[in-house]
């Protein structure tokens, strides 16, 4: 008996030649297959690791980047505190600078203001002409040491910004012939020809301003001429106007044009005292000119003389027509002057100076003082010289408001100080005191008086 079949294994092919080629025809198909399939996934894997490498590459460089941006956006924040600290500190400085120079104007000149008031009336007093002569001899040292004073102000104030022109349409030929007549006396006496020539043209500009350009160049042009003349001239071109004050004196070297705006410059010229000059003139007309927005020009020929040029625009309208009032000279004998002066050595010195004027002066240094003298029977005043700068911060101004408040006293004032700030110009004029400034000159004194008492 037969057992049954479990398993049976498959039937054999028969091995031949080409079944055995077709075989290994395929499985190289296959191999070929996974050998590119492990050829890509290699690749895959090789890339992926590279731009992992690439990454983190870039992200180090990236970040030493950011850290030295960083840093130098911390060193820009540092420097831009120290910068603001500085300017800070700059905008501080300048602050105390014109509080300095608001000081400087009235202690500096007040010893200088009551030196003068003194020698004037010293050289009134001096018996016989020698010492005369010595006290002309002081007198000019003392203006000199004003001018310096004066000067150096100027050109703090302009630097810092403190002159504010007011500008506004000025008749040139009034303000040309003012200076004409001021320095006609200087021209005649070294023997020169003073010669204006200017249209009938109004410009827009600050007349004070301009007024005190055109002196310095004026000045410098006589002091520096010996023979021939000055000329100031004044022309339109096209919708501007020129003026020129052209001298016949040494001239300025080539290698000194470029050098005479400075600060302290005298160059090799003498003036007619034989000295230099202070070397400031040019410098502050410079400074004048261009806060102004005048261009200012320059021409010269050693041993033909120089010209300097001022171009400033022509007004639309004209100003309205004005005659200054000229100060009559009139005797002050039995004037009552009331005076106000905290300097005990400038009241002591004015006081002799009115005085010597055959004047009737009673010298008080504060409100205070005149109360009680009213209380002891003060007349009223013909007129009051008056110090706006008193001690403890009082105001000369006030002692004028409390005698027309209490005693209906409209006395003509002389207000007096050493401050050329514009507000202290607006209240003496909204108070209508005439203004002078330290150091008071003797004669302007004497002629702003007279004129008042007329």
């Amino acid at each position: 008996m037969n057992r049954p079949t479990l398993w049976t294994e498959p039937p054999t092919e028969p091995q031949t030649v080409e079944s055995l080629t077709h075989r290994v025809a395929k499985l190289e198909r296959i191999n070929a297959a996974l050998m590119a399939h492990v050829e890509r996934t290699m690749d895959q894997q090789g890339g992926a690791y590279s731009l992992f490498q690439t990454a983190i590459m870039l992200e180090g460089r990236v970040r030493a980047r950011t850290e030295e941006l960083t840093a130098l956006m911390r060193s820009l924040e540092r420097s831009n505190e120290a910068m603001q600290a500085a300017k800070e500190e700059a905008e501080t400085a300048n602050r105390s600078k014109t509080r300095f120079l608001a000081a400087a104007s009235h202690d500096l000149l007040q010893p200088l203001n009551a030196a003068r008031l003194s020698l004037s009336a010293l050289t009134d007093l001096a018996p016989g002409p020698d010492a005369k002569a010595v006290a002309r001899q002081v007198e000019r040292g003392l203006e000199t040491i004003e001018d310096l004073i004066k000067a150096l102000i100027d050109i703090s104030k302009l630097d810092a910004g403190i002159v504010r022109p007011v500008v506004k349409p000025v008749r040139l030929a009034d303000l040309v012939a003012g200076i004409e007549a001021s320095f006609r006396p200087f021209a005649e006496r070294k023997e020169l020809r003073l010669v204006t020539r200017c249209a009938d043209l109004v410009v827009e500009t600050d007349g004070i301003l301009l007024q005190r350009i055109l002196q310095n160049l004026v000045s410098n042009a006589i002091r520096y001429t010996e023979r021939g003349g000055v000329l100031i001239a004044a022309r339109r071109r096209d919708k501007r106007c020129r003026i020129d004050v052209v001298d016949t004196g040494c001239g300025i070297p080539e290698n000194e044009r470029a050098l005479v705006f400075e600060e302290f410059f005298r160059g090799g010229r003498e003036g007619d005292d034989g000295g230099v000059g202070l070397g400031l003139g040019l410098s502050i007309v410079q400074r004048m000119a261009s806060t102004l927005d005048h261009a200012l020009a320059l021409q010269s020929r050693t041993g033909r003389g120089t010209r300097l040029s001022l171009t400033l625009p022509l007004a639309a309208q004209r100003p309205d027509a004005r005659v200054p009032l000229a100060p009559l000279a009139t005797a002050l004998t039995g004037a009552r002057v009331l005076a106000i002066e905290n300097d005990a050595s400038t009241a002591e010195a004015l006081r002799r100076l009115l005085r010597s004027w055959d004047a009737e002066v009673q010298v008080f240094r504060d409100l205070a003082g005149v109360v009680a003298a009213l209380g002891a029977g003060l007349a009223r005043p013909d007129v009051m010289v008056i110090d706006y700068h008193l001690d403890n911060g009082a105001c000369g101004l006030d002692v004028v408001d409390y005698l027309r408040r209490n005693r209906g006293w409209v006395t003509p004032v002389i207000l007096t100080t050493a401050d050329h700030g514009a507000d202290i110009a607006a209240r003496a004029q909204s108070t209508g005191a005439e203004l002078v400034h330290k150091p008071i000159k003797p004669a302007q004194l004497r002629s702003l008086l007279a004129y008042m008492l007329a």
